[in-house]
């Protein structure tokens, strides 16, 4: 057990409450699997994307890369129309701790990089993200994980203790963006793991 005492526990949703994995839908559309990586590294790329999370609607995004790849009109449509195909589930062990820690009274909140509509979507499809008590939508507030500023506008608006607080993501980059503001994090990655590191912060996850 560490000796800072974890009273409080954030998590990240995407690949670590929710699984994303933009080939599930791709597999659908293009040919071969190697279609579908050139399409992901150089069409829809994990950076086009990023802006949504930021902020940039839909519409600019879909048309931008329409009119640079107009031959691929077809798939960069189904980035958006088709999005829920990406996410095809929850992750059942990563839910049954967080439900745990909501059983047993932690308090639980949320920092995460979506577009606001696509969020939307998601809150409504899986009713567990209602049990936080606050979730930071990154493009709600025009600025995305690993930016400082977004956790530090986190744990104001959370009215948390950083070093109380344990903060959870798949992606390092973004664990030490938690860690730069005085948070305690660790990254994700798998059930089992995540586990084991809350029973060694001492949460009730049982």
């Amino acid at each position: 057990m560490t000796e800072t005492k974890i009273d409080t526990v954030i998590f990240d949703i995407g690949r670590v409450l929710v699984a994303y994995d933009p080939h599930l839908l791709f597999r659908q559309i293009l040919p071969d699997e190697a279609a579908v990586d050139r399409f992901l590294a150089e069409i829809c790329t994990s950076e086009w994307n990023y802006q949504q999370d930021l902020g940039r609607s839909w519409d600019v995004a879909i048309a931008e890369r329409i009119a640079r790849f107009p031959e691929h009109e077809d798939a960069i449509r189904a980035f958006r129309t088709r999005w829920q195909e990406m996410v095809p589930g929850p992750i059942p062990e990563s839910v049954d701790l967080l439900e745990a820690l909501h059983r047993n009274g932690v308090p639980l909140y949320s920092i995460t990089n979506f577009s606001s509509d696509t969020f939307a979507e998601t809150k409504a499809r899986f009713p567990f993200l209602s049990l936080f008590r606050d979730i930071v939508v990154s493009a709600e507030e025009g600025l995305g994980k690993p930016d400082p500023r977004l956790f530090r506008l986190a744990v104001d608006r959370f009215g948390i203790e950083p070093q109380r607080s344990l903060f959870i993501d798949d992606v390092a980059a973004n664990v030490e963006g938690a860690r730069s503001v005085g948070l305690q994090a660790v990254q994700f990655t798998s059930p089992a793991a995540l586990r084991a590191d809350f029973e060694r912060f001492g949460l009730p996850v049982a």
